[in-house]
């Protein structure tokens, strides 16, 4: 396995000493290992997260495009939501 050095600010090196002492984790390489692979599926999941928006927004676009779309002001619609009988 490659090995890194990593500079870290005295908070950051608290943490994960602090990590490692109280047995969450077996050693600092472990916590860091751990919080690359948290870092990653975060940027995994707002990439898709991202793109779900994307792909709301251009179909709202073309809703609106097509002249589907309401008159009715955002305070009027969430009103009306509020409101509905159950």
């Amino acid at each position: 396995m490659p090995t890194m050095n990593v500079n870290l600010t005295p908070a950051l090196a608290d943490f994960v000493e602090q990590e490692v002492r109280i047995g969450e984790y077996r050693s600092a390489s472990e916590m860091v290992r751990d919080a690359l692979r948290l870092l990653r599926r975060e940027r995994e999941q707002d990439s898709f997260k991202l793109k779900l928006l994307q792909q709301e927004v251009a179909r709202g676009i073309d809703q609106a495009e097509a002249g589907a779309f309401s008159t009715q002001s955002l305070d009027e619609i969430a009103d009306a939501i509020l409101h509905e009988p159950i």
